[in-house]
């Protein structure tokens, strides 16, 4: 059976994410949702640069494609509303996304407990994913399984982000921002807060019970103006970072998820950019995993933007058979795939 898709947003990730489900045989586009006025009324293959005619044509009137009967949505804003999470899931449509969203603990115990329990009402099922927090976590629960005995667990994202236009979001997390400012720690805390809601998935997945989980964040700055294009880092700004949430038992790390970003040329060596994603398992055996992505020969765009979008989307349109079919509720990755669960040693 085809699965009847809504795509909620056509931002850079939904667009990408449109374009798939529009391609995917599995699927049935059979509604658009448009934040801006600009695109209502306009066919969702304009919106994605498909080549023909969908059919399909964007709109803001959520009754309405509730009244289409979908059996997912594809929520792809750039950060989560717990209404309109809540008003998919209580008219019975799986949602899976990609705004900021694992397990909904960062949005807070109320609005948690509201989309569970929306979820249950409708007898559907919310999922969040991404690259990361999303695949990289998930490659790094499947890489235990090789490991009678797991230590310590580590995953790095590592990437020179110039490239990627993504700034309202990013200077939340103090990109951009003089050392001096106010709050330049809580505000990156809380602009990141969904990878701690990934360690606290992965502890899941692992059997283990953390004590706390905890942030600490690095600033380096330019040393001259960096043009980005899209932005101008001034010199003396913030534009590398290099952040830790940390999941800790028993007095130690024992699950931790890392962040190094920089943007532009001119940047004081906070790190060295090792360009990729890093899986560190210690244990026994230890495992050591590079992912590497890379765009194919055939790459026409001017930059990596894009297949930062792509790698972002496709996790979560991928996963959509496997939602539908979960028991209702918040669902993980671990808990809709056969991924064994190893403890760690005390």
């Amino acid at each position: 059976m085809r699965h009847r898709v809504i795509q909620w947003t056509t931002g850079n990730v939904g667009r990408r994410s449109l374009k798939s489900i529009i391609r995917n045989p599995g699927l049935e586009l059979v509604g658009v949702f448009a934040h801006g006025a600009d695109k209502v009324g306009r066919d969702a293959a304009e919106l994605c640069g498909w080549s023909e005619p969908t059919g399909v044509l964007a709109t803001s009137d959520v009754d309405a494609l509730l009244a289409l009967a979908p059996d997912v949505c594809l929520y792809n804003p750039r950060w989560p509303n717990v209404d309109e999470l809540v008003r998919l899931l209580e008219a019975g449509v799986n949602v899976v996304t990609t705004a900021a969203f694992i397990d909904g603990r960062a949005m807070g115990p109320d609005a948690q407990a509201r989309i569970r329990a929306a979820a249950e009402q409708g007898g559907v099922s919310i999922h969040g994913t991404g690259m990361n927090p999303g695949l990289a976590n998930v490659l790094a629960i499947v890489s235990t399984q090789v490991c009678e005995r797991v230590d310590q667990v580590r995953v790095l994202e590592s990437v020179d982000s110039t490239g990627y236009d993504s700034f309202e979001t990013e200077a939340k997390i103090g990109f951009g921002q003089p050392p001096d400012a106010p709050g330049l720690v809580e505000n990156a805390r809380e602009a990141t807060a969904v990878f701690g809601d990934a360690v606290a998935v992965m502890a899941d997945a692992l059997g283990v019970e953390l004590d706390e989980i905890t942030f600490d964040i690095d600033f380096g700055l330019a040393t001259a103006d960096n043009e980005l294009g899209y932005v101008t880092i001034r010199s003396g700004c913030i534009s590398a970072v290099d952040g830790r949430w940390r999941g800790r038992a028993g007095g130690r790390d024992l699950i931790v998820l890392r962040y190094q970003w920089t943007k532009g040329q001119h940047t004081e060596p906070l790190f060295k950019v090792r360009h990729g994603y890093f899986i560190e398992i210690d244990g026994m055996p230890s495992v050591r995993t590079h992912l590497l992505v890379m765009p194919p020969p055939d790459w026409n765009e001017e930059n990596y933007m894009g297949l930062g979008m792509i790698m972002t989307a496709m996790p979560a349109v991928n996963a959509i058979d496997a939602v539908v079919k979960a028991p209702p509720g918040i669902v993980w990755a671990h808990q809709m795939n056969s991924y064994a669960a190893h403890g760690f040693v005390s």
